[in-house]
C-alpha cells in the first residue's frame, strides 16, 4: 500500500522494534497509534513524531482492541495497519524455568496478538483493506534447547498468521509475519551468559533493520501478500 496518510497501530511501541518501527513509518507519511505500559515513554515518543498518538495499557487487557480502534477513529478517522509487535522471551531449563512467566509470556506473545489481529481483520475485513503484521522469530521456524516454551509462542504466531492469511484471500486484508533472527533489543538483557551463548552473534541486527522490514511488508502493492519474511544477521547459520 502506498502508506502516506495512512494510519497504523504499534503494540510493543516504547522501545525497540516496536520505537524503530514508529520512526520508520513516520517517515513514510504516517499517522500512528502507540501502545505500550509506559505512559511516559509514549508521551515522549509521540512528541518526536510527526503525526502520532498513543493509549497506555497492559498489551493483555481485553478491551484493548475496542480502546485502540477508538483512539485511531477519534484522531485519524481510519485505521489501515496493525503491527503486533509486542513480546517478552523467557527461557530456561527444565529445573529452572518459572512456569508461571512462561503463563505469562504466553499471554502476552500469543493471547494477546490473537485478540488483537481477530479483532482488526474483522474491522479491515468490513472496510475491504488492511495489512496485519505479527512479529514472529527465527525461533518460530527452528528450535533451541532452553527456549521450548518461547520457541513454542513463536511457532504458534507462525500458524496463526498463515491460517489467518489463507482464511482472508481476496478479502483486501493481508497477513504477514516478520521473523527475525538475532537482535540486539533488551529481550535478552537478563540471560545468562551460559543462554546468551547458544544465540552469540558478533554482528546482530538492530531493531532499525526489522523496521525497515515491516514497512517493506507493507509498502507491497495490493496483489502481492509476504506472509513471511526472515531476516537473520550476516553470521547467523541458525
Amino acid at each position: 500500500m502506498d502508506l502516506k496518510n495512512k494510519v497504523a497501530i504499534i503494540t510493543g511501541a516504547s522501545s525497540g522494534i516496536g520505537e524503530a518501527t514508529a520512526h520508520e513509518l513516520d517517515s513514510a507519511g504516517v499517522s500512528l497509534v502507540l501502545t505500550a505500559r509506559n505512559q511516559d515513554k509514549l508521551e515522549k515518543l509521540a512528541s518526536k513524531l510527526t503525526n502520532a498518538t498513543f493509549f497506555a495499557s497492559e498489551v493483555t487487557e481485553p478491551d484493548l482492541p475496542q480502546h485502540l480502534l477508538e483512539t485511531a477513529l477519534n484522531s485519524f478517522g481510519r485505521v489501515d495497519a496493525l503491527v503486533n509487535n509486542a513480546g517478552v522471551m523467557v527461557v530456561g531449563t527444565v529445573e529452572t524455568i518459572d512456569i508461571e512467566e512462561i503463563c505469562q509470556m504466553v499471554r502476552i506473545n500469543v493471547e494477546s496478538a490473537f485478540r488483537l489481529a481477530y479483532f482488526f481483520a474483522k474491522h479491515f475485513k468490513q472496510q475491504n483493506n488492511g495489512f496485519i503484521v505479527n512479529l514472529s522469530s527465527i525461533s518460530g521456524t527452528t528450535n533451541y534447547p532452553t527456549m521450548a516454551a518461547y520457541c513454542g509462542t513463536k511457532h504458534a504466531i507462525e500458524s496463526f498468521t498463515d491460517c489467518l492469511r489463507l482464511e482472508l484471500a481476496g478479502s483486501g486484508v493481508g497477513v504477514g509475519c516478520v521473523e527475525p533472527g538475532k537482535v540486539a533489543t533488551n529481550l535478552y538483557q537478563n540471560w545468562s551468559d551460559e543462554q546468551k551463548q547458544i544465540v552469540a552473534i558478533e554482528q546482530p541486527l538492530v531493531a532499525q533493520d526489522i523496521a525497515k522490514a515491516i514497512r517493506f511488508i507493507l509498502e507491497q502493492p495490493s496483489n502481492i501478500n509476504i506472509g513471511r519474511l526472515l531476516i537473520t544477521p550476516a553470521h547467523q547459520s541458525a
